[in-house]
């Protein structure tokens, strides 16, 4: 019965089939601490996602359910950390046996926690891309080429003054990793095809938002499109810009990093740069297994941006020459 459960040996269809059947009649559910200390490993992955104010939640969640999902599949259970350690929570798990690895989130660029992750003994992975990755491995968006996408969707419709409403701006204080590469690849890009770009940070809520677009405005009177990369900005934008009298795309473009389902969903479907939360989810697990099994982990793994065209975007509108008097 042992290698059914285990799935360590092949077994044959028939005696899986009877072995199963006699399971369900007993009602008999594996012991997972027994398991544990059998193989000296607590079958448990360390998800470190600290919780801040300035984060968007269902992103950070959808992230967490994929570990848990795809963890289960491989036969590991996942600890949830969400306190603001910092290094004290890797310390915690290299020090105990509350885990056998750990997947870290929320990675700045320079991170404090990768020195002792680097030098801990249990495996590690990050869902997030540090200045220097050297020695770790990370999975993540490619967020540079997502902004150089952003840059180049707009300039191929004519826009020539984009603004960016950014995540608040502790984010960009704590140098996230995401933020500060999507704005690297905006302005990278923008300054070859000749764009001019404003970045504003803004904390979301509908008066942040309404205090951002009014500086942008008073500042750059020209612009044209927009580039947003802060999910809980999204609605109030477009309801701003409405209230306004700003059509959108006729007036004024919006493009979103962001979920598909967010974009999707929008008052205006936005056209958008998905964040694949499950995707990095799962690869962040896979990494981290094949270093539990032994096998070779991949060091980073960028995933490359995929642009879907809804219908907040248009060309860059043509300005009205005024009426001379007669």
């Amino acid at each position: 019965m042992s290698y059914v459960l285990s799935g360590k040996r092949s077994i044959s269809a028939s005696t899986r089939a009877r072995v199963e059947r006699s399971i369900a009649q007993l009602g008999y559910h594996p012991n997972a601490g027994a398991r544990a200390l059998a193989s000296s490993r607590s079958n448990i992955i360390a998800l470190m996602i600290p919780l801040r104010t300035d984060m968007y939640l269902p992103v950070m969640m959808e992230i967490a359910i994929a570990v848990a999902t795809t963890a289960r599949g491989h036969g590991y259970d996942v600890l949830l950390l969400t306190g603001e350690e910092g290094p004290a929570a890797v310390r915690r798990i290299e020090g105990s046996a509350l885990a056998d690895a750990m997947i870290l989130m929320d990675v700045e660029l320079e991170d404090d926690r990768l020195p002792l992750l680097r030098e801990a003994s249990r495996p590690g992975v990050l869902i997030g891309l540090p200045a220097d990755p050297a020695g770790l491995s990370c999975v993540d968006l490619d967020f540079e080429a997502a902004g150089a996408l952003c840059a180049e969707h707009l300039a191929g419709l004519g826009h020539r003054e984009i603004a960016v409403i950014g995540e608040a701006a502790a984010v960009y204080e704590r140098h996230t990793g995401f933020a500060e590469r999507t704005l690297n690849g905006l302005r990278e890009r923008s300054g070859e095809l000749g764009l001019r770009l404003l970045h504003r940070p803004c904390e979301g809520s509908y008066a942040a938002v309404a205090a951002t677009l009014a500086r942008v405005y008073d500042e750059r009177p020209g612009t044209t499109a927009f580039v947003v990369q802060n999910e809980a900005a999204t609605d109030p934008l477009l309801a701003l810009l409405r209230q306004q009298g700003r059509a959108v795309p006729e007036d004024v473009s919006v493009m979103a990093i962001c979920p598909d389902q967010l974009a999707a969903h929008a008052s205006v479907p936005l056209t958008s740069v998905a964040v694949p939360a499950q995707k990095m989810g799962r690869h962040a697990v896979e990494q981290v297994v094949a270093k539990l099994e032994g096998r070779a982990a991949d060091g980073v793994v960028l995933l490359a941006p995929e642009l879907t065209v809804r219908e907040s975007t248009g060309p860059r509108p043509v300005p009205v020459p005024p009426v001379s008097p007669r």
